[in-house]
């Protein structure tokens, strides 16, 4: 039996000497040593405790060793959990009390927050702070760079990634190796990626995009990752004359036109783009095409699925659409609620099918049994439509969930912190669009009779309770909220009404 997702991205480059990642510090570390960091991290996650199947928790910063963490779970037959780095300790105890890990990986000053709940779940905390310091690291030095993989089968779970809806908490998308393993190998084919390519990446890696997406597809073909800490345009723009391909979300390319220094020139080795992870504003793809001769590449996903649809990599990538059903990923638009197949062209809902698909919600058979048929199409909850050509349109949400660069925002979540505010009768929280971020987070107060709540109390209140992403950019006071006749609150007409930056 063999470890079908570690096999594909590591196990052929224990003897290859090739660059895989070059750090802002200027560390080179070569496919070879990388795979020898991940042995040593495998034997450190199970000299702590992790079993096959056991969940490994990360929130830590973007380093070389969170790679090398990845890696040595699949490695060890465990399950890879990424969390968000701006979670509070109250959001990350919802997770890890769900979840039950055996290890939870964290930066130092985080440790006190989460005593409590690892405790309760029996985990074992190691730490990694932004220097390259911690418990963890400390472990994998001592560790041995031998390391006997553990045999998964392709429908073993590789990994669980936590999604947000707008009814209930956060949910827990089981991935199987078969899932991801599928996904990585139909984009790298789809998109051209060999060992030739050099990628620029700026993702954050704890969702989808910048750790299936860009970082599964650079293993799989050998190409050389420059992993940059964060998105920084000093050193985009230094990166770019000798770098190929670039995966980001609208934000990126929106401050890179802001950018004189940005030009046609600068993009001469390059050959590929892609946006996704929120709505690419149309006038952004024709502006970037006027200015530097590319055509972003922009393509559809969630975190359930990987990725879904994709403009063509040779052929015409149209604005304002997400392109065509990868290979092997069926694509259907039908009535919502009813699951009957719409006609050409008219709005639906999207419901793909396919081996990228999830295998269920953690510790959730109801929910999973509802956003599953039975003929294995997943429900995905956005609306779109397809033209006459077949390139999917997405048009809008079904559930209020808002996304805001790139990242997931569940309004309720914002709401019940609002509602637990002195002074605060009522709230709701929406998304506005946003040039930059794709949505803004707009939050409508209704104050209680005779009360007045600042701006300084409700962002002192939801700084302390939320992730700062998830934080409204605007808070606009209004004397009730607009409600259909069965009480529910309409937030199309708050959109209208409040839809400005």
């Amino acid at each position: 039996m063999t470890n079908p997702l570690y096999d594909a991205l590591l196990g052929g480059h224990a003897a290859n000497n090739a660059t895989f990642l070059q750090t802002d510090d200027g560390e080179v570390v070569s496919f070879a040593s990388f795979v020898g960091l991940v042995a040593q991290t495998a034997n450190a996650l199970v000299s702590a405790g992790v079993t096959p199947g056991a969940r490994v928790v990360v929130q830590a910063p973007k380093l070389k060793q969170i790679l090398a963490l990845y890696g040595a779970t699949l490695q060890a037959g465990a399950v890879y959990l990424p969390l968000n780095t701006a979670y509070t300790a109250d959001e990350m105890s919802y997770f890890i009390a769900d979840a039950t890990p055996s290890v939870i990986i964290c930066e130092g000053a985080a440790v006190d927050g989460l005593q409590a709940v690892s405790k309760q779940v029996g985990a074992r905390i190691l730490t990694l702070d932004a220097d390259g310091s911690g418990t963890l690291v400390e472990a994998v030095q001592a560790s041995s760079a031998v390391f006997e993989t553990v045999p998964r089968k392709p429908d073993d779970l590789a990994a669980l990634l936590y999604t947000s809806g707008t009814t209930g908490r956060s949910k827990g998308a089981m991935l199987t190796h078969r899932n991801i393993l599928s996904n990585a190998r139909v984009l790298k084919k789809s998109w051209q990626i060999t060992e030739r390519d050099r990628l620029i990446h700026a993702l954050p890696i704890f969702h989808t995009h910048g750790l299936f997406v860009a970082v599964n597809t650079a293993l799989l073909s050998g190409a050389c990752v420059r992993f940059l800490e964060k998105f920084d345009l000093d050193a985009i723009t230094s990166e770019m004359p000798q770098s190929t391909l670039m995966m980001g979300v609208p934000t990126f390319y929106t401050r890179l036109l802001n950018d004189a220094r940005f030009t046609k020139s600068m993009c001469a080795s390059m050959r590929l783009f892609t946006s996704g992870s929120a709505p690419l504003l149309a006038e952004t793809h024709l502006e970037f095409e006027e200015r530097t001769g590319h055509r972003i590449l922009e393509r559809y996903g969630m975190t359930e699925t990987n990725m879904n649809t994709s403009n063509p990599y040779e052929g015409e990538r149209r604005a304002g659409t997400v392109g065509f059903a990868l290979p092997g990923v069926d694509v259907r638009i039908t009535e919502p609620g009813r699951g009957e197949i719409v006609a050409e062209g008219k709005i639906g809902m999207i419901e793909v099918r396919g081996e990228n698909v999830f295998a269920g919600y953690w510790n959730m058979p109801d929910k999973t049994a509802e956003e599953l048929r039975t003929d294995g199409f997943f429900i995905t909850g956005d609306l779109g439509r397809m033209d006459a050509e077949g390139y999917l349109h997405i048009v809008g949400r079904q559930k209020d969930l808002i996304i805001s660069g790139g990242y997931n925002i569940y309004p309720k979540e914002i709401e019940d912190v609002l509602n637990d505010v002195q002074g605060v009768q009522e709230a709701a929280v929406f998304g506005v669009p946003h040039a930059d971020f794709g949505e803004a987070v707009v939050a409508a107060i209704v104050p209680e009779a005779g009360a007045q709540p600042t701006l300084a109390v409700l962002e002192d209140r939801v700084g302390a309770k939320l992730a700062r992403f998830k934080h409204p950019r605007r808070y606009d006071m209004v004397e009730e909220l607009p409600r259909n006749t069965m009480g529910k609150v309409q937030k199309n007409l708050l959109r209208a009404n409040f839809g400005g930056e």
